[in-house]
């Protein structure tokens, strides 16, 4: 599969149905490797936001999908420094 931009939690859940189903696997396989129910992976595909960070890693690890960083080009917002936050004020999380 190609590479995709995801911004949204609302973009994940058709692209982690596409990426199982490109894996030839079904919510069943997927809930077995998991340790979960098949009706937990359902939940995760309709509802990705909800999903921790732990078990999404687990899943994408299962649909041999990677997770890539990459700063905005065009938009991305100045890198503080080493012990210097962008806005003191508050963290840039």
């Amino acid at each position: 599969m190609d590479e995709f931009t995801v911004r949204t939690t609302e973009q994940l859940p058709q692209l982690l149905k596409a990426f199982r189903k490109n894996a030839k696997l079904t919510q069943a396989d997927v809930a077995l490797r998991l340790g979960v129910t098949q009706q937990t992976v359902s939940a995760m595909e309709r509802n990705a936001e909800t999903v921790s960070a732990e078990r999404l890693m687990k899943l994408m690890g299962i649909l041999g999908v990677d997770l890539v960083l990459r700063a905005r080009t065009s938009q991305a917002a100045p890198l503080a420094q080493p012990g210097h936050m962008v806005n003191e004020s508050r963290p840039r999380w």
